[in-house]
């Protein structure tokens, strides 16, 4: 008997009451970030075990999965390819890469950068020419932007910071709230592994950070020393 697509059982799984919070979750509604995106409520557990056993899945299939209107079905597609990329070796990887970036217009929304960008864009450009990722961190896409800040990761996880603070800074006058949130991220995680490294960044940044990307950077700060960065940054206080 012939098993079931991967299209199927995904929608197997699909919760209609999940995908109702999903929908509000992610901002799907007019104006938004997330503006006319369709849910159908599978938590991604479950769509990571669809993707080990997508791991073979031709690349045609993949590439349909990525370009529906469905979110788990484009979340499924690129959690199939960090698992090819992981796995594969030069030439899957770059095959993957290429491909990845092939479809900018359809990794659109903050989950789906998050959980590919750092394994793909970043793992391929580790020990790469970097201009790619100041050419996203330009484009006027967000989710491009946000993918070039995220892409930093895969450094940060080798003990390298410059990537990271050399994206913040082209970001730092971004407008979208999305992008400081994950610039701060980057910036945290910077600092869980080099504390030092992301106060000097922040010595000579943190006034002129939106404030938003400023309290995700010093999240894990003693209180008193947020109290003392916040005091300093753009725009109304804002108590801990």
């Amino acid at each position: 008997m012939k098993s079931p697509s991967i299209r199927k059982q995904l929608h197997s799984f699909a919760n209609p009451a999940k995908a109702a919070i999903l929908q509000r979750f992610f901002k799907t509604g007019p104006g938004e970030y997330g503006e006319g995106d369709v849910f159908i409520g599978v938590v991604v557990p479950t769509l990571r075990k669809l993707a080990a056993q997508g791991r073979d899945l031709p690349m045609e299939q993949v590439r349909l999965l990525l370009r529906s209107p469905i979110h788990e079905e484009r979340l499924l597609a690129l959690l199939i390819l960090v698992i090819k990329f992981q796995k594969g070796g030069e030439g899957e990887q770059g095959a993957v890469f290429r491909f990845y970036c092939r479809h900018l217009r359809w990794i659109n929304n903050w989950d789906l950068v998050d959980l590919s960008a750092p394994q793909i864009v970043g793992g391929w450009l580790l020990d790469r020419d970097k201009t790619l990722l100041f050419k996203l961190a330009s484009s006027k896409h967000l989710w491009s932007r946000r993918i070039a800040i995220l892409a930093t990761f895969a450094f940060l996880r080798q003990g390298r910071f410059n990537e990271t603070f050399a994206i913040a800074k082209k970001l730092l006058h971004d407008p979208h709230d999305l992008i400081h949130k994950a610039v701060g991220w980057m910036l945290r995680e910077t600092g869980k592994r080099n504390l030092a490294a992301e106060e000097k960044f922040l010595k000579i940044h943190s006034q002129k950070m939106p404030r938003t990307m400023l309290r995700y950077a010093i999240e894990r700060f003693p209180k008193a020393k947020r109290k003392k960065y916040m005091r300093h940054a753009p725009g109304p206080g804002r108590r801990f």
